[in-house]
């Protein structure tokens, strides 16, 4: 909706994208509609009734009106309205300055024109309707937003990735969202095959969907947040609608038991490396539960302070350049290559969190790993939250779906 500057958003309009039902619309289209045109020839005073039923006689002319009349700017969600009074419309063209034309429908047997899509910030628009002889010619005008009333989202996973079947469906907004229930019935994931699934509210800046199960290997999905001009509370409007398309991967399953210091890689189904590992020693134990691959580093510093240990603590440690690194979890848990503890691998847990192996076994884990991938953890009494990370699987469907708007 803007083209200032915005913290590195892309900010430029891709036009009017925001498509809703007709019949919707018709229902949300309010506001008084204004005559644009009529006859300048007083009906017969003997018809100008139309008789009892009140139907305005054949020769009266048909009167063209919509309901953006006025000098006033009007909102960005002001849908757009052209009636035929007393017969139908031929032609109904909105457009901007620049020849952006508006989206919309003839209803009502042609009675009725309603836009399809919602208004651009700080634009002008001319409207031109026929209706057999008579032809109207109406301006108007939108109101401007500053980037302080417009909130942009971001998707993951981007356009065209490859991602693995735990990943779910990431919205972040840069501005809160307050009216979630409306922002939700234009937000749409869709998939071939088809799953059934929801979306998830964890805050007025994030939200996401996962399916009731793990995606089918090869899916494709389509994101759709139709947004563009949708109110989203407290005088905040979507600034752009976004479509996102992209596909589920192979089934990589990596299932890790800490109690009995062991790694199981699962790809489509099958066993195809066991690996021996050390995991978090008490006080910071591994968490169990589903655990979804965020991001992948060939090397990675890790520092005890970004979990909350400083320097000076005994359990404090900074080491460069670890290598084959899998972010698990916002929190700090890792699987990485840990050749410092090779001899604790299958016996032991010694790590803060994290789950080590030895080099070779992280490098085939790394090559094979994908954003998506599922971990499944077992064997300790400290659980996974949703939050932390991609923790979107440890709820069944009905709880996850609880915290929908809708």
């Amino acid at each position: 909706m803007s083209s200032n500057g915005h913290g590195g958003f892309h900010l430029t309009r891709r036009g009017i994208v925001r498509l809703v039902g007709a019949a919707g619309v018709a229902a949300a289209a309010g506001g008084v509609l204004a005559a644009c045109s009529s006859s300048s020839d007083e009906p017969d005073a003997g018809t100008a009734g139309g008789g009892a039923g009140g139907e305005q006689a054949a020769s009266d002319p048909v009167q063209i009106v919509t309901n953006v009349e006025g000098t006033e700017p009007f909102p960005v969600d002001h849908v757009v309205r052209v009636e035929a009074q007393g017969g139908a419309l031929d032609t109904v063209v909105v457009r901007t300055a620049d020849g952006a034309e508006l989206a919309g429908d003839l209803l009502e047997g042609g009675a009725t024109w309603v836009a399809s899509a919602l208004l651009e910030p700080d634009t002008s628009y001319s409207v031109t309707a026929t209706a057999g002889e008579q032809t109207t010619d109406v301006t108007f005008s939108t109101v401007a937003l500053t980037l302080a009333e417009q909130t942009f989202a971001s998707v993951a996973p981007l356009a065209g990735e490859v991602v693995g079947v735990g990943m779910p469906v990431v919205v972040a907004f840069d501005l809160p969202v307050t009216d979630r229930a409306s922002f939700e019935r234009h937000m749409t994931v869709t998939s071939e095959p088809a799953q059934e699934g929801s979306w998830h509210w964890y805050s007025d800046t994030e939200v996401r969907w996962r399916p009731a199960t793990y995606w089918e290997p090869g899916t494709t999905v389509t994101v759709d947040l139709a947004v563009n001009s949708v109110p989203a509370g407290g005088g905040i409007y979507g600034q752009e609608s976004r479509q996102v398309a992209f596909e589920v991967g192979s089934s990589v399953i990596h299932r890790i038991d800490v109690a009995a210091h062991q790694m199981v890689s699962s790809i489509d189904g099958q066993v195809v490396r066991t690996m021996p590992v050390s995991g978090g020693k008490p006080g910071y134990e591994t968490r169990s539960g589903i655990k979804v691959v965020m991001e992948k580093f060939r090397t990675k510093t890790m520092d005890a302070a970004t979990t909350g240990v400083s320097p000076g603590d005994p359990e404090y440690y900074n080491i460069s350049d670890v290598e084959y690194a899998l972010r698990l979890t916002n929190s700090g848990e890792f699987i990485h290559a840990a050749p410092w503890s090779i001899g604790s691998q299958g016996s032991a847990n010694v790590s803060h969190g994290c789950v080590g192996m030895s080099t070779q076994d992280a490098g085939w884990v790394f090559e094979n790993s994908k954003r998506g991938d599922v971990v499944e953890v077992t064997g300790t009494d400290r659980q996974m939250t949703l939050e932390n990370g991609y923790g979107d699987w440890n709820a069944t469907p009905a709880v996850y779906a609880e915290a929908s708007a809708l």
